[in-house]
């Protein structure tokens, strides 16, 4: 059975971090004409290392020390290409692309999961 988990969480791990992150630029669009706003996002790549243990140091003996890699996304602020005079960092066109990308990513991300679950699906029934 933990095989079977262990397949599937990389891909599950991706759609939740992908949903939080639609959320946070859907955020930053909503925001765009609101006074002193500051876009927020975070890396992708380094949130999902983080979430699965990718690319993280073990700990295998008592002596080791931890490397201190948080399990969770490290919300940072986007800098501004074209500051406005209102302090406000979102730029429209640069949200917009953002969010569009990472809903295509989410919909391969859920495309992957699910071809995931119909080939174990397969393997159970012995087709």
């Amino acid at each position: 059975m933990q095989k079977i988990i262990d397949s599937l969480s990389l891909h599950a791990s991706a759609l939740a971090l992908r949903s939080r992150r639609n959320n946070i630029l859907a955020s930053n669009i909503a925001n765009a004409a609101t006074p002193h706003f500051k876009a927020r996002d975070f890396n992708f790549e380094e949130a999902l290392n983080n979430t699965t243990g990718r690319g993280a140091l073990k700990v295998t003996h008592s002596s080791h020390m931890m490397n201190g890699n948080s399990k969770t996304a490290e919300l940072g602020y986007r800098k501004s290409l074209n500051p406005s005079y209102d302090g406000n960092t979102v730029e429209l066109a640069v949200e917009q692309m953002e969010f569009s990308e990472n809903v295509i990513r989410y919909q391969t991300s859920l495309e992957f999961l699910n071809r995931r679950i119909s080939g174990l699906k397969s393997a159970i029934r012995g087709e």
